[in-house]
């Protein structure tokens, strides 16, 4: 019996077969090759297309069962893990309406400010534990006043996961998790916000049908199956976002146990059994994959980093154009720890919650032109996302979350040693490294939502831990990270007089 998961990404889609029965991967296949393009009409605006997604999904699938291996009439059901906070918009038919607002645009910030201030800061947060800031409630705030026409032939607003298993389906569904990571849910309430609603004169017929994270959301039509190689009737039986589901291929399900990614974002995540909240809305409070699934409450405390293998890739394009990722992190090790001065700001990937929704940008300090050399650059990259880990898990830590270990899979940032053991020196925290990645999470959460496995213990038993990182005795990295935060200090100083003017 094997699962399938898909994992929709900002950067390319990755499908993965599960055997349920040992949890393997069978096979894995990813698409395209190259990074998906982000549609940037101006400065702050990120848009994909939906149909993208869909048809990368399909070709990911293909190269998959190309690899042969299993016979895919053995797969019994589907699950889905997706970027967050993205807006879809379709009509009656099921028609996309426009490309999709993805996770770090910044266009709505203002719309979020304004609830935030019209419905309260204290009633935001007790009853959101968000500001709704820039999320996908103000996304659809924003084409509500600027795309009257089109939002009027709005039927059903989604999130990525969502439309990808409507094209799966046919049928729409949401759950808590979603909506709250889109910012249309009142936790005291247990219900949708009818504040967020009210203030954007919203019609709560544009949200789906809610159900469970693990349960039925459709099941795959006919002539989808017959294209994609599939048995008609298999039910998509898990959608969640990307950090939840990672958190949940990590097993990290409990209070007290921590996750992080470093992919085109950067992910610090870590479970509360409190409806807690950043009184700056720094780092965000979501509903958990388990929220209320045995009745606990289960959260998500979430901290990103919108720049991370994105501003990785942007120095590659810049400077090693001829080399692979390995080469860059070699190539880097060779520079001295601190770079030689060199320290880097990596915020150019769209307005950082972190830093109060503020678009600060990518900043380069202290270049020597006859000393610095393209090592120095790829390791002062490395050095200053970890720097920003450690400011961001310093607010986690402000707001009582102290984790003693983190886990995370061997992927994206986290294949370079260099970026780990610089994470661990940056934050004093050690971290496990796993060999679990999002599309395999997805399919091992459809086999809870298919009720394929007794528990979540049973789901990840073949969860394997490859390495523990600890912190180096006698590093030195806690002095370069106190030069990178006065840096910073004095960047948003600098924006705040710039945007006073």
């Amino acid at each position: 019996m094997l699962l399938l998961g898909i994992d929709i990404g900002t950067s390319s889609v990755k499908v993965s077969v599960v055997a349920a029965g040992s949890g393997e991967v069978v096979a894995s296949a990813q698409f395209p090759d190259v990074e998906s393009p982000i549609i940037s009409l101006q400065p702050g605006w990120a848009e994909q297309s939906p149909d993208m997604w869909w048809e990368q999904t399909q070709q990911a699938m293909q190269r998959c069962h190309a690899k042969g291996g299993y016979d895919a009439a053995d797969i019994k059901a589907i699950g889905i893990a997706y970027q967050m906070h993205g807006l879809v918009l379709v009509d009656a038919q099921q028609q996309v309406l426009r490309n999709s607002i993805i996770w770090c645009d910044s266009r709505a910030v203002p719309y979020g400010d304004a609830a935030f201030d019209a419905i309260g800061t204290d009633r935001s947060l007790s009853h959101l534990l968000n500001s709704p800031g820039n999320f996908t409630a103000a996304k659809l705030a924003w084409v509500k006043e600027n795309e009257p026409e089109l939002y009027q032939k709005i039927d059903k607003v989604m999130l990525p996961g969502d439309y990808i298993a409507m094209k799966l389906t046919g049928e729409i569904t949401t759950s808590v998790s979603a909506l709250s990571e889109g910012v249309f849910y009142d936790f005291l309430e247990d219900d949708l916000s009818q504040d967020v609603l009210n203030f954007f004169g919203f019609d709560a017929e544009l949200i789906p049908q809610v159900k469970p994270v693990f349960s039925d959301h459709g099941r795959v039509q006919t002539d989808v199956a017959a294209q994609l190689g599939l048995t008609a009737g298999i039910p998509v039986a898990y959608k969640a976002g990307d950090q939840p589901n990672n958190a949940l291929s990590l097993g990290v399900m409990e209070p007290g146990e921590v996750a992080a990614t470093a992919g085109t974002s950067g992910v610090i995540y870590g479970v509360s059994d409190q409806l807690s909240f950043d009184t700056q809305s720094r780092v965000n409070t979501f509903a958990h994959v388990n929220y209320k699934q045995q009745g606990d409450k289960r959260l998500g405390v979430l901290l990103c980093i919108n720049g991370t293998g994105s501003l990785n890739r942007w120095a590659k394009n810049l400077l090693g154009t001829q080399l692979s990722y390995q080469q860059m992190n070699e190539l880097a090790e060779q520079a001295p720890e601190g770079s030689a001065g060199l320290r880097v700001l990596p915020f150019g990937n769209g307005a950082e919650r972190m830093l109060g929704n503020k678009l600060v940008g990518v900043h380069m300090h202290h270049i020597d032109l006859n000393l610095h050399q393209s090592s120095h650059v790829f390791r002062a990259v490395q050095e200053g996302i970890a720097c920003a880990f450690r400011y961001g898990l310093d607010i986690m830590r402000s707001n009582g979350m102290t984790p003693t270990v983190i886990r995370a899979g061997k992927a994206n940032l986290f294949l370079s040693r260099l970026f780990a053991q610089t994470f661990v020196n940056a934050t004093g925290v050690p971290v496990e490294l796993y060999n679990n990645d999002g599309s395999v999470g997805a399919a091992l959460g459809a086999g809870l939502g298919a009720g394929l496995f007794a528990s979540p213990q049973e789901a990840f038993r073949g969860i394997r831990r490859l390495e523990v990182i600890e912190p180096q005795p006698g590093h030195n990295f806690e002095k370069v990270y106190q030069e990178w935060k006065i840096l910073l200090e004095k960047q948003l100083e600098a924006e705040a007089a710039i945007e006073a003017v």
